[in-house]
Order: structure tokens, then sequence, then C-alpha cells
């Protein structure tokens, strides 16, 4: 049986995989980006719990990582916000992936344009999001 950890993370892998972008997860980054983006998922941490007693219950507030990539000679930008605002807009649909999550919370990204030798520059970001969530215990 999965951990609340692997079955929120997986929720929001699910959540991610309509979109138009190829969404990973825990993956190295392919050499070649399609035109619609890439979108990678790093589990990041779950930090330290705020826990209460009787009954006894871990809340963690987990930082997830969405690594968002697009690779285009023109529209690179326009593109790369069409794929962020695809990720908002999931994300709002279902803020708590079906019920397994208290509230999810992305943060907004800081981009940065990456320039590639002999290829269409990549415009790239991180974005955080948190998944606030509640266990019996820290392993399950």
């Amino acid at each position: 049986m999965p951990t609340t950890r692997e079955t929120v993370l997986a929720a929001l892998h699910a959540r991610l995989q309509p979109l138009a972008a190829l969404t990973l997860r825990d993956e190295v980054l392919p050499e070649r980006i399609p035109t619609a983006g890439l979108i990678i998922l790093r589990d990041g941490q779950p930090g330290e719990p705020e826990v209460t007693l009787s009954p006894l219950r871990y809340h963690y507030q987990h930082r997830a990582e969405l690594e968002v990539v697009v690779q285009a000679g023109t529209g690179r930008a326009s593109t790369f916000d069409d794929l962020i605002g695809a990720i908002g807009a999931a994300l709002d649909a279902d803020r708590t992936l079906g019920g397994l999550c208290d509230w999810v919370e992305p943060e907004a990204p800081a981009s940065v344009d990456l320039p590639v030798e002999g290829a269409a520059a990549l415009k790239a970001a991180v974005i955080a999001v948190v998944l606030h969530y509640t266990t019996t215990c820290p392993l399950a």
C-alpha cells in the first residue's frame, strides 16, 4: 500500500498529465524538448511536520517542485506563459487532488532564458507546489 506522501505526489502527477506538455516525474532533462513544452515533477521535501496529539497526527507542508521548460525560436515567451497558465488552471480545478490533500498551493515562477548553442533558446522555471496533507505516521 503506498504511503500518503506517494499517493499525493502520484495524484499531482496525474493532475498534470492531460496538459499538452510532456509531464514526467523524477526524470532527467531529455535532449529534446517537445514543442508544447516539458514539465518534470520533482518529489521535493516534506519538511518538519506540525504534530497534534489525541489523536496523533502529522501535518505536512510538502514542497514539491515542477521544472517547466519550453524551447522555441519565436513565440517562446507566449508558449511558456500558456503552459504556466495551463498548470495554474489544472491545479485550480481541484485544490484537494480528489480529497487526498487538504490544499495545493503553487508559488509564482521565476523564469530564466537559457541559450543553447546551435539551437533555439530555452525558457525555464521551477515552480514550488506546497502540498498540505496529514498522516497518522511519518512513514505512512
